[in-house]
């Protein structure tokens, strides 16, 4: 992250190095799993991140669809209308807001296949972080920890954000067996 302020002595002008950070960008998809088994599941890319990729991730890592997205459309009942392979045995929620991939045609328009293999969508109203419970998750481990804030490779931003998050999670599983053990 780039440095937003610093010192300099009494009458020197303060120059600040600046790198170009293109092709250096490290985006995150990520999903905090509630209940008993409370998890945080991520997946990280350098690239942007599309209706497409959100539709695996979701079918994937969320759902648990062999095959990821790719599976909605193999099978068809003779009108056109793709039919699952497979459902869930327990029904899936997924909270959204409103970010440019989560209501993207391609996204918003597979919402009654996924209803179809017990995934919902819900849609969080706009300009309302308050009500989602990971950008909590988010702002910690971007504050607490992610201790180093330069890195000079795509490489290292990339372990360094896995490992904050693999921070957040041991934590959100750490809660998670407490609170069962105290039930």
């Amino acid at each position: 992250m780039p440095t937003g302020y610093t010192w300099s002595r009494i009458g020197q002008r303060a120059v600040v190095g600046r790198e170009d950070t293109r092709g250096r960008r490290v985006n995150v998809l990520g999903a905090l799993v509630c209940g008993t088994a409370a998890d945080l599941v991520w997946q990280r890319t350098e690239g942007k991140i599309d209706a497409g990729m959100l539709l695996d991730f979701v079918c994937k890592r969320l759902a648990g669809l062999p095959g990821g997205a790719r599976v909605l459309d193999l099978a068809a009942d003779g009108t056109g209308t793709p039919m699952p392979l497979w459902c869930r045995s327990k029904p899936c929620t997924v909270v959204l807001d409103n970010a440019s991939a989560h209501v993207a045609k391609a996204f918003k328009g597979r919402r009654d296949q996924l209803a179809r293999i017990g995934v919902e969508l819900f849609y969080l109203p706009p300009r309302s972080p308050e009500l989602n419970d990971i950008e909590r998750v988010w702002r910690s481990a971007k504050y607490e920890d992610y201790p180093q804030r330069a890195h000079t490779s795509t490489d290292a931003l990339g372990a360094a954000v896995d490992q904050a998050l693999t921070r957040q999670r041991d934590r959100i599983r750490q809660s998670a067996e407490n609170l069962t053990e105290a039930a």
